[in-house]
């Protein structure tokens, strides 16, 4: 079994700034790539950023310059930086991993149980 469990969210104002961490445990044999996703009321879950074992990085247009996902795959963390945050930030944030657990294993996606991230004044 795989565990990913995110840690970090909370309430914060307009232009604010959180910091959301993620750490992967149980049978792992590699990661590529961990992701964040996020899913606010009434819409669809969507990718908010991607980083991948070789450290490539992707971000959705909206979060681009005020979103940073880091972290290091070899140790099964990943983290979100998020700046200048707007309501429209407002959501669920979900860490996402694909995983194998052994060297012939195919991939499998995991999730995380999601963390609350509330943007208002």
């Amino acid at each position: 079994q795989v565990q990913l469990v995110e840690s970090g969210g909370g309430l914060v104002q307009p232009g604010g700034s959180l910091r959301l961490s993620c750490a992967a445990s149980g049978r792992i044999f590699s990661i590529n790539p961990m992701a964040w996703y996020r899913q606010a009321p009434g819409k669809q879950r969507e990718l908010v950023a991607v980083i991948t074992s070789g450290g490539s990085t992707n971000y959705r247009d909206s979060v681009k310059g005020r979103f940073i996902i880091s972290g290091d795959i070899a140790k099964n963390t990943v983290y979100l930086q998020m700046n200048s945050l707007k309501p429209e930030d407002t959501a669920v944030y979900y860490c996402n991993a694909r995983v194998t657990t052994c060297p012939s294993c195919y991939a499998s996606g995991y999730w995380g149980q999601g963390t609350q991230v509330t943007v208002s004044s």
